[in-house]
């Protein structure tokens, strides 16, 4: 712990607000959550950033759609957005969006810092609306966008353009040595094998009348709206007050050597190549690492708003709690690669872990300590001097390896290091019968509610709910205040 950094930045990416937020966001955000959470019980200061990505052309479609104004629409959706803090239990520090003074003051200061690499001519290409870039007809799949399998449209126009080109070898040095590190390996392979094939420049604007109106204005340039991926990247330092250069950003940017960006696989190009290209030339420092997760899918398609097969994470919550959805996410996903959700996997994983699981431990143990009145040792249970040889090298070895999965972002295996041992807890009950009187009863009983005591401890980055319901339970035992009611009931 004393040779950790100090100061912790963690990141989500920002959210298109088109349309309402689905559970595949919140997959995301509560990865996050769980770093910082993390982060902040070995004692380091944390900074966790969320929010809103409102400059899109999405967005001005959508409106429409909806036949109101696009300030209207973002207005609303991105309160949507918001309110997944509260429904999800996230503890994030600021929350921007990209409609916000702060931000635009950001996007054009970076623009202006990055204009050496920044030149005007025409330029025709295949642009998809939905990820907000042009691809060359290689990339397309079916000529279909790999990403949202649309057709994307012939643009014709002059913009602007950023030399990415320029920074083709910096950049393949900084990924191969690890100075950005990419998780997991294959991602960061990915992102090689891409470098390998050559960095052409970018288009970073388009046109006014082609954006509608909407979005942030090229400084001195009013016919040319910012491409809204320079402008979305631009977040993450104008949150911290890049557009004053203020002391915040000095310490939590500049400064900081423990960033970290959690993105979805398909923004992969954006935030490993485009975005360390713009720090590079506005001489900004580097993010330390990006994590890469894979999609939530439905059925074994990826949930998106587009393909209309989305999850609403309110329903799910109002239907399972949120500890329950939590749960879910960051047991069932491998935290690297796509996973499924239908509501059978849901109510099995939810049935088998929570309820039989952690809830029906937590049950018995407290039940068997009631009667038999071992309130007493529960203010020995932070430094026990009762416990076996065996059940000590169990729970340290969980801790030891609980802290390792974490520390490789395996949030999934961090989870199943703390299910073995319930399981170990409920062996132990099965071998040793503590609800019969013994010479071991005290003992063993004692054992369990130590082991209690951790796990509660482990859950708190997970589920923060239930650890604080599991730590209240022990201490009204020890008050011998009224019995709480089961943690997950059976459905």
């Amino acid at each position: 712990m004393s040779n950790r950094p100090k100061i912790f930045f963690v990141s989500t990416a920002i959210d298109y607000v088109n349309a309402s937020p689905h559970l595949g966001h919140a997959l995301e955000k509560v990865q996050a959550d769980v770093l910082a959470r993390h982060s902040r019980f070995l004692g380091q200061e944390v900074f966790f950033l969320s929010g809103t990505d409102e400059n899109s052309l999405k967005n001005v479609q959508a409106a429409k759609k909806e036949g109101i104004s696009v300030k209207k629409l973002v207005d609303k959706n991105s309160q949507k957005f918001y309110e997944l803090k509260n429904l999800l239990n996230l503890s994030f520090d600021d929350f921007i969006r990209t409609t916000e003074k702060r931000h635009i003051k950001g996007v054009q200061k970076l623009w202006l810092a990055c204009k050496k690499d920044i030149y005007k001519k025409k330029y025709k290409g295949l642009y998809c609306v939905g990820c907000e870039q042009f691809y060359k007809k290689k990339e397309l799949i079916n000529g279909l966008c790999p990403e949202h399998k649309v057709k994307p449209e012939i643009v014709e126009e002059e913009n602007y353009f950023f030399r990415l080109s320029k920074y083709e070898k910096q950049l393949k040095r900084i990924i191969e040595k690890d100075e950005l590190k990419i998780i997991p390996e294959t991602r960061k392979n990915e992102v090689l094998s891409f470098v390998e094939q050559g960095l052409e420049d970018i288009c970073i604007s388009r046109s006014s009348k082609r954006a509608q109106g909407w979005g942030i204005d090229v400084p001195g340039d009013s016919t040319q709206k910012i491409w809204v991926w320079l402008d979305a990247l631009s977040n993450y330092i104008n949150a911290l007050g890049y557009g004053d250069n203020n002391k915040k950003f000095q310490e939590w940017w500049q400064k900081n050597h423990n960033k970290l960006h959690i993105i979805g696989k398909g923004i992969l190009r954006f935030h490993c190549l485009y975005w360390p290209a713009f720090l590079l030339s506005a001489k900004l420092s580097l993010p330390k690492t990006i994590f890469v997760h894979g999609y939530l899918t439905s059925n074994g398609q990826k949930m998106s708003k587009s393909l209309g097969n989305v999850i609403d994470p309110f329903e799910l919550v109002e239907r399972y709690g949120t500890d329950a959805v939590r749960y879910f996410l960051l047991r069932e996903i491998p935290s690297t690669e796509d996973g499924d959700f239908t509501y059978k996997k849901f109510e099995e994983r939810y049935n088998a872990d929570l309820s039989k699981g952690l809830g029906n431990l937590v049950a018995r143990v407290m039940t068997m300590a009631e009667i038999s009145k071992l309130s007493f040792i529960l203010k020995k249970l932070s430094k026990p001097d009762f416990l076996d040889s065996k059940f000590q090298t169990v729970v340290d070895k969980t801790w030891k390896e609980y802290k390792k999965s974490l520390d490789e972002f395996k949030f999934n295996e961090s989870l199943r290091e703390i299910w073995k041992l319930i399981s170990f807890c409920d062996r132990t009950i099965e071998k040793e019968r503590p609800w019969e009187k013994s010479k071991k009863q005290s003992l063993v009983i004692s054992e369990l509610l130590f082991a209690l005591t951790n796990i509660a401890e482990m859950l708190k980055p997970f589920l923060p709910e239930t650890s604080e319901k599991i730590l209240k339970n022990i201490r009204q035992l020890a008050e011998k205040t009224k019995k709480s009611k089961p943690l997950f009931p059976r459905i």
